[in-house]
């Protein structure tokens, strides 16, 4: 976790940013008091922050009940004694306070006031920061209001048994009713940034004014209908990532303590006791190591998704299943963090490391496997002499902005619907951006006995310096 020094700034509010989740959790402290707000699961850090205050951990609010990772509330509960404070409507399998809508809560000299904003889901809240005077200093505001964009309606439909388009509503009447009207000064402290999936177009910058966001955000135009408000948030949505229900489901009903999973899951194994127990419980073996090492060599039918990407959301959107046990092939030194990186959305069945790593497997002359791998000037001689099959694995954003004329989009989120778009008979080609999802790709191929498959290094970037003829680079935002 990496504390964000930005400006604006409020004395005694720190946001404690986490960039390979995209999310946002802040700290609050006056006079020996402190509050947690959207807490991430490994707590250490926030107990650490209290003490060297010398401040008590007084509450925990939850802006709502996260779909993109597991909350650290009962874990920061447990430690502190302090209760979980969600919105109203919110409905918990363990003992927390059901706030109403403008009930006040003290931390020091900071009132924090509770505005419901449904919409994003039904129990969605923003939490209306005020000094001892009673001043608006800031909102935090979750997945209601990001920095450029606004929450996707779609991920409580099925909950609230309610459409998108109704969600979308609700979502414009909150921003109208109860943000807006705010003063402009006020600071808006989001609950994700640039890269998460539940939103569409955010911003890079992860705090801002609310004047700002007024005169900038296509949601908050003040001259906006219900009716247009509607159509563009819900425009575009993907698919959410099939891991989120997963995670709103521990968020409400609970989880094992980090500190459990961390024991059972860093448990170190030798290449023999790592093989029996991938045969007998059917773990996936996930590769965290960098690609190029991944491509030189790997334990067969393992999984590559590498450590220092966008790791976490790629294992969620890919595997799918919090249950799913897995087994770890990490660097040295970095198996602690492959397990916590996991169990932030909800991963929790890690079953060990091997020990030794990779270097270790070979020592022990198990089998190894590798992946064909060539540089975009090679690919470019290919292309050129032949009609060979390309397949473009980035998002398809990326892909109407510029690509290979020949390639076929199969964005790398959505790759387990197009496994029989592949050909078995030929080989045939896949790219990135810059050469991890690729990797990725190419592996989870691979461990469905896909072989033919071949990694373009570098990816697209690569690709446009051989001087490939691509199509012209386009604004995604000029689409129809």
């Amino acid at each position: 976790m990496n504390s964000i020094s930005a400006l604006p700034t409020i004395e005694g509010v720190e946001q404690i940013y986490t960039g390979c989740l995209a999310q946002g959790a802040y700290y609050i402290q006056s006079k020996g008091e402190a509050a947690i707000i959207d807490p991430l699961r490994e707590v250490q850090a926030y107990l650490e922050k209290a003490a060297n205050d010398k401040s008590h951990i007084k509450y925990i609010f939850e802006t709502h009940f996260h779909a993109d990772f597991v909350s650290g509330h009962l874990t920061l509960s447990k430690k502190t004694g302090a209760p979980i404070v969600y919105g109203p409507t919110a409905n918990t399998a363990f003992e927390a306070i059901i706030a109403e809508d403008n009930q006040e809560f003290q931390v020091g000299d900071f009132t924090i006031k509770v505005l419901h904003t449904p919409g994003h889901t039904m129990e969605s809240t923003t939490y209306l920061l005020k000094d001892k005077t009673g001043k608006d200093l800031a909102i935090f505001s979750g997945d209601t209001l990001f920095l450029g964009d606004v929450g996707r309606p779609d991920l409580a439909q099925k909950s609230a048994s309610m459409t998108q388009e109704e969600l979308a509503g609700m979502l414009y009447e909150s921003l109208r009713s109860r943000i807006m009207p705010l003063a402009d000064d006020v600071i808006v402290y989001p609950a994700h940034g640039a890269g998460s999936a539940c939103g569409k177009n955010m911003m890079k910058v992860t705090v801002d004014t609310l004047g700002n966001q007024k005169k900038m955000n296509y949601a908050l135009r003040a001259n906006m209908s219900k009716e247009e408000f509607v159509k563009e948030v819900t425009d575009g949505l993907a698919p959410p990532p099939l891991y989120f229900p997963l995670n709103v489901k521990m968020n409400k009903e609970g989880y094992d303590d980090i500190d459990d999973v961390l024991e059972r899951g860093t448990q170190e194994l030798s290449p023999e006791a790592f093989e029996a127990a991938a045969n007998k419980t059917g773990a996936v073996v996930l590769d965290v190591r960098h690609q190029s090492d991944f491509v030189k060599g790997h334990i067969p039918r393992s999984i590559f998704i590498g450590i220092d990407g966008g790791f976490a959301p790629w294992v969620g959107a890919l595997i799918a299943d919090t249950q799913q046990p897995i087994l770890i092939v990490a660097p040295k030194g970095r198996e602690t963090e492959t397990v916590t990186r996991l169990s932030r959305v909800g991963f929790d069945n890690t079953l060990g490391i091997l020990k030794g790593g990779f270097e270790a497997w070979k020592s022990a002359e198990k089998k190894t496997d590798s992946l064909c791998s060539i540089s975009a000037e090679e690919f470019k001689s290919r292309l050129e002499n032949n009609n060979i099959p390309v397949f473009d694995v980035r998002k398809e954003s990326e892909y109407i902005a510029s690509h290979i004329e020949q390639a076929q989009l199969t964005p790398l989120d959505f790759l387990n619907d197009h496994f029989a778009e592949f050909p078995s008979d030929t080989d045939f080609y896949v790219h990135c951006a810059g050469g991890y999802r690729s990797v990725i790709a190419a592996s989870i191929l691979k461990a469905r006995g896909i072989h033919n498959v071949i990694d373009i290094a570098g990816g697209f970037a690569h690709i446009k310096k051989t001087g490939l003829p691509v199509t012209e680079a386009v604004c995604p935002s000029t689409q129809n």
